[in-house]
């Protein structure tokens, strides 16, 4: 098997553990839904952008690449928290800013409650 079609499953793979589709993910990375297709069958090498938007979007980009966790996955996040991530990434931009206004609403009492 060729490597780039290596680079291809484990990005599929990615993709996959998201929950996101093709279309979905490529937009999350600012690609198209074609080219994010090519990557992932092999066809299309990643470039720089591309691996840095991976990063920004908490994709482990190491495991793309190379097939090696930079870090396992367990010691990241709890299943609870992955479960968060995941149902954050699959909603509306306007859901998602409604999000981060709640959760800045709650941290900010929480911290008034510390003081």
């Amino acid at each position: 098997m060729l490597i780039a079609d290596q680079v291809g499953e484990r990005l599929r793979e990615e993709r996959e553990r998201l929950g996101l589709n093709q279309t979905e993910f490529g937009a999350l990375l600012g690609v198209s839904r074609g080219t994010q297709k090519n990557y992932e069958l092999g066809a299309n090498s990643l470039d720089l952008r591309y691996v840095s938007a991976l990063e920004e979007q908490g994709v482990d980009a190491a495991f793309v690449l190379t097939g090696r966790r930079s870090t396992p996955l367990g010691q990241l996040f709890t299943p609870e928290e992955e479960e968060l991530i995941t149902q954050y990434r699959s909603i509306t931009p306007f859901d998602k800013e409604a999000i981060r206004r709640f959760l800045q609403a709650m941290a900010d009492d929480a911290a008034r409650l510390r003081n």
